[in-house]
């Protein structure tokens, strides 16, 4: 019989660096493995429906919420983003170790609903760095870049409440630092 696998969930604000950590995280071990979201934005260059997330129109995600189908879900900016409790029964059915890579109201819904899961806060080393990773991407507008910095460092207000705060100003250090946490389990 396979042991019940664990959640992981992994936060920070835009620009600290989550996908990139969970990316390198994933070549560390099969076993970690990442639910796909269901979102109502659009895709960005790159992107498939499905693989990176569940791409849905507004009234179907209402629907989803209707029928109780998210272990979390919340509207970030215009558009909405959820969790599948589907997608994290079968992963941790089958053993995984499943990272949520989630937003901080998301974050603590989850830890409310899960309390065994394990969070991880990842902080950019400085404001300024953090305002460089968000422009150096180029899909923002200046009053977006602002906007985004003005919800960044709302949300760096909370990295007290997880249970793990691990700074990203050298990547392979912090996904090392992240991995063990994992391990630590």
């Amino acid at each position: 019989m396979k042991n019940k696998g664990s959640i992981i969930i992994l936060s920070g604000p835009s620009g600290a660096g989550k996908n990139t950590v969970f990316d390198e995280l994933v070549k560390k071990s099969d076993n970690i493995v990442q639910t796909v979201s269901v979102t109502t934005r659009n895709p960005r260059v790159g992107e498939r429906d499905g693989v990176d997330y569940y791409f849905v129109s507004v009234e179907k995600f209402e629907e989803l919420i209707e029928k109780d189908s998210f272990i979390e879900y919340v509207k970030y900016g215009d558009n909405y983003y959820g969790t599948l409790k589907s997608e994290i029964d079968r992963l941790t059915a089958d053993g995984k170790t499943v990272i949520l890579v989630i937003e901080v109201n998301g974050a603590a819904n989850i830890k409310k609903c899960i309390p065994e899961s394990t969070s991880v806060f990842i902080v950019p080393p400085s404001v300024e760095e953090l305002r460089n990773r968000i422009v150096s991407r180029g899909q923002n507008t200046e009053s977006e870049v602002e906007s985004r910095i003005s919800i960044a460092l709302n949300e760096m207000t909370y990295k007290d409440n997880y249970d793990y705060c691990v700074v990203n100003d050298d990547l392979e250090t912090c996904v090392n630092n992240i991995f063990e946490i994992i391990n630590s389990i």
